[in-house]
Formats: C-alpha cells, sequence, structure tokens
C-alpha cells in the first residue's frame, strides 16, 4: 500500500507520482493518498481516477496502509507533516512502515526516524536524483538509507519509479549524498549560465557553443538540456530554482557542521537567491541564466 503527499505540482517527486499513477496502482495493489495536512491537493485527482483512495489527512492514510511514502517541500513541511495535528506519528504502530522523499539535511532525517522507530515503525530515507522528463520515464535514481527490510519491501516501488536504488547503510547517509549531488548540480549549471551569457556578449552564438559542448568532454544530458532552455528562453519548472537553491543552502549547512570549505558552493547559492529574488524561485533552475545576462 501506498500514501504520497502532493501539495504542489511543480516538485519533481509530485510529477514522479503523478505521471506514473498507471504503472504504480496495479504494482502496488491498493493505494491511498492525501493532500497533506488539511490541504487541498488537484494532482491527488489523477490517482481518485486510477482507482486510489483518498484520506482527508495523513493519519487517516497512514491507518490504512502498510507504507507511507511521502514528499513535500522541505524539512520543515516534513516535520510537520510527522508531529502535526492528524499526522503520520498518530497513527504509527509496530506494523507501518515511512518513507520519507523528501530534499531533507540529515539530521532532520534523524530526528524523524527517531520519532517512527520510537513509536514501533520501520523508516527509510529514500532522497530522488534526476529531473522532471526522468521521473516521467521512470529513470530517476533512488538514494535510501535506514531500516533495510524496509527497502526490499519497496523495491516494487522504486522499480516502477526509476531505474536503479541503491542502499547506503545508516539514516542520515542517503540524504548526505543527496545534497553532495545537488550541490554539484547547482555549481555545473551556474558555470553553465555564466559560460553561456559570456559567450553572447561576445557575439558569439550560443548554438554553436552547444554543438561543440556536445563533441566534447563536457557533454551530458544535463548541461545540453539546460542549455537548450537557455537556447529556447523558455524555464518550465523541471527542476525548480527555489528547491535546487534550498539544497545548496543545506549542503552548505552540511559543509559547515563538518568545518569543510565550499566556497564554489557559498558562491553558486548566492546567485540562485539572488535570481530568486528577481521573482524566478518557481521557474527552472535555468532561468538562472536571466540572472548572469543582465
Amino acid at each position: 500500500m501506498l500514501y504520497c503527499v502532493l501539495p504542489f505540482p511543480s516538485h519533481q517527486s509530485v510529477v514522479l507520482v503523478a505521471e506514473e499513477t498507471s504503472g504504480i496502482i496495479p504494482i502496488l495493489h491498493d493505494v491511498y493518498i492525501s493532500g497533506g495536512l488539511g490541504v487541498y491537493c488537484e494532482s491527488c485527482d489523477d490517482f481518485v481516477k486510477a482507482g486510489a483512495e483518498q484520506g482527508l489527512t495523513p493519519s487517516d492514510v497512514v491507518q490504512m496502509a502498510d507504507i507511507t511514502f511521502s514528499c513535500v517541500a522541505d524539512p520543515q513541511a516534513a516535520k510537520d507533516l510527522i508531529f502535526g495535528n492528524c499526522g503520520v506519528l498518530s497513527e504509527t504502530t509496530t506494523s507501518k512502515g515511512y518513507v520519507e522523499m523528501t530534499g531533507i539535511d540529515p539530521e532532520t532525517s534523524q530526528d524523524i526516524a527517531e520519532a517512527i522507530v520510537n513509536k514501533g515503525g520501520r523508516y527509510l530515507e529514500a532522497q530522488i536524483q534526476g529531473s522532471k522528463t526522468q521521473a516521467e520515464e521512470g529513470k530517476l535514481v533512488i538514494l535510501a538509507a535506514g531500516d533495510r527490510s524496509l527497502f526490499e519491501d519497496c523495491q516494487s516501488c522504486f522499480i516502477a519509479m526509476g531505474v536503479n536504488s541503491f542502499y547506503m547503510g545508516e539514516v542520515g547517509n542517503a540524504s548526505k549524498m543527496n545534497l553532495v549531488m545537488q550541490l554539484m548540480n547547482g555549481i555545473i549549471l551556474a558555470g553553465l549560465t555564466e559560460g553561456m551569457a559570456l559567450a553572447d556578449r561576445a557575439g558569439l552564438k550560443q548554438k554553436d557553443l552547444l554543438e561543440i559542448i556536445s563533441l566534447t568532454s563536457l557533454n551530458c544530458p544535463m548541461i545540453l538540456n539546460k542549455g537548450q532552455a537557455i537556447l529556447d528562453g523558455t524555464f518550465p519548472a523541471h527542476l525548480p530554482l527555489t528547491h535546487l537553491q534550498k539544497d545548496l543552502n543545506l549542503a552548505l549547512e552540511l559543509g559547515d557542521g563538518l568545518e569543510q570549505p565550499c566556497p564554489l558552493s557559498a558562491t553558486t547559492n548566492e546567485i540562485f537567491k539572488h535570481a530568486k529574488r528577481l521573482g524566478y524561485g518557481g521557474h527552472d533552475a535555468a532561468a538562472v541564466y536571466i540572472r548572469a545576462r543582465f
């Protein structure tokens, strides 16, 4: 059984579940959903049409389901879902499993794990790497840590979502790895946008730049896809800028706690913060190019 929290349709994981409903529901037999704590979720309608049952609150769904999957906006929203009124914790028992797919920091994941385990439940953090397109195609990569038996029980679901899933040991390891990956994504994207802005200012054709990149060691799907979005001047939220900036900030906090210098990440984070202030938070992260250009 499956529970998904879908409070906003722009998140890549919402796309993952909403777009893959027809594939996931037959695999998981009985699917229960909720839009969150008293929030109407239009995306839930797709699940209901595909045969899922909708609960009014997270606790309603946890009561009915064996395994609960959660994916919300940020660490605070993840905590609210657990500890809030009619939240997950109120119905967590020894027969329940909880899978946290929100992009969170290790400390938040450990806090949630402790609360779930103290109630007798099983906990797994399952962080997502991939874009909206990869989600639609079921080609995400899932980084998991926590209860090994729950990881095994979730394999049929993970197979529907992605090309591979990795078990990384104790709680916190998956969230750390995800933040490292997001840090690198942000830095690469900042470099791409700065390079394309410079090429344009120098009178070079950006189309030629992307073609040359495709023939060199810089060639990779992320660079080419984001480069094409910049070239087209359209920024549909395949990876919302605000979410990538959130992860950059969490990665910097991780580095601070470990006394690991992250100067490139700090600069990149400021670039993304400025782009958010200019009103591009809801656009794709490639929209940071507009800030670089002007």
